[in-house]
């Protein structure tokens, strides 16, 4: 399996100090910044635009990994690209057109991934699936940070590795939502190899050596 790799979720910065923040993932073992888009209306809540994720490119050595909840994402994969993302997913249940925002995503010079909420079936995504650099797993309902990580995402796993691997494909499998240092290992061992974590990195008394115990554990 590939390294895994782990995407601090700047949702959970301080964006009072979220220069400070960015140079902390910077100087950590993270392999990516989690960026999390939400539009008020395919989620509940609301969270950052443009401005902010070019104010976090700006400063930022390592690739940003842009979840865009939000619907209709076809509608701004381009302005998103532009201001710096590297990686775009998209929820299954957000767009119409699943393929063709795939394509578009391509189209604008990053690799493109879908998301599936909790109750969405990991069966949606056989015939897509060669289409992906990575299927994100929600593991909590999108929308807020800090929610306790659902137990079924193991099994959720499990299934979508084996359908990987029946393809033989190398696509990648991210977790986001309540990813600890309690339950990595559990993930990795059912296929996972890439991790958001938001609250458990920013929250913690030492982030830098939260993201390295991660890293260590997933590795």
């Amino acid at each position: 399996m590939s390294k895994c790799l782990i995407a601090p979720s700047m949702l959970a910065a301080d964006f009072g100090n979220l220069q400070r923040d960015t140079e902390m993932v910077n100087q950590s073992e993270a392999d990516w910044f989690h960026i999390d888009v939400m539009d008020g209306h395919f989620v509940p809540n609301i969270s950052y635009g443009m401005p902010v994720i070019e104010a976090i490119k700006k400063h930022a050595k390592k690739p940003l990994d842009v979840h865009l909840m939000i619907e209709k994402p076809e509608r701004y994969i381009e302005e998103f690209a532009r201001v710096g993302a590297d990686i775009i997913t998209v929820h299954y249940e957000s767009t119409v057109h699943l393929h063709r925002t795939l394509r578009q995503i391509k189209d604008a010079g990053c690799k493109a991934g879908i998301v599936l909420n909790i109750t969405t079936p990991i069966s949606v995504l056989e015939d897509i699936l060669p289409e992906c650099y990575m299927i994100l797993l929600m593991s909590i309902n999108p929308g807020f940070g800090g929610q306790k990580f659902e137990e079924v995402t193991y099994q959720r796993v499990s299934k979508l590795r084996k359908m990987i691997d029946d393809q033989g494909l190398d696509t990648r499998i991210e977790i986001d939502g309540g990813v600890t240092d309690q339950n990595i290992q559990k993930l990795v061992e059912a296929g996972a190899d890439t991790f958001v974590a938001g609250s458990h990195i920013f929250k913690s008394e030492n982030p830098i050596g939260t993201i390295q115990r991660l890293k260590a554990l997933s590795n």
